[in-house]
């Protein structure tokens, strides 16, 4: 039985999880303000934006690393 921990903060996390969160918390407009790439400045949408950031890694490390930067308010 493994019972090592994952040190992945991100562990579980899908990133159309993260965006969806992200955008639900800060909008598009102070999205794209905080990390300026045009899938989130320019017609931005949660699909053409998860395209993007599956294939480009420094969009992607930017997104993860606000997401982990971001105290949410807790859910209830």
């Amino acid at each position: 039985m493994n019972t090592a921990q994952n040190n992945d903060p991100l562990h579980g996390i899908t990133l159309k999880m993260v965006l969806t969160r992200l955008v639900a918390y800060y909008g598009w407009e102070k999205l794209g303000r905080k990390i300026p790439i045009n899938c989130f400045t320019t017609d931005p949408t949660i699909n053409s934006s998860l395209k993007l950031l599956r294939r480009t890694p420094w969009a992607r490390k930017k997104v993860e690393a606000l997401y982990l930067r971001t105290r949410f308010p807790k859910e209830e």
